[in-house]
């Protein structure tokens, strides 16, 4: 480990001393994971899956309950 830190500190300086930009090479800069990913996203999608059938009964009743007030205060501004 310790080496391999000598090693990076030596590459860094090398490109400092040569007046490169960049401190990261191109092996590097391709082992760098930004982004979201298809399986992060897929993983997202079944997770709140799972959670709307865990809750699917609270969920049911939230949903008729707002639609009965909304139903209900229509009809009273129709009259």
């Amino acid at each position: 480990m310790k080496e391999r830190i000598k090693n990076t500190f030596q590459r860094i300086r090398e490109r400092i001393k040569d007046g490169l930009s960049g401190l990261f090479g191109p092996d590097e800069f391709a082992a760098m994971e930004d982004g979201m990913g298809t399986v992060e996203v897929i993983l997202i999608i079944v997770v709140l899956i799972g959670l709307v059938l865990i809750f699917k009964k609270q969920i049911r009743a939230i949903v008729e309950s707002i639609m009965n007030k909304i139903s209900s205060d229509s009809d009273a501004v129709m009259s």
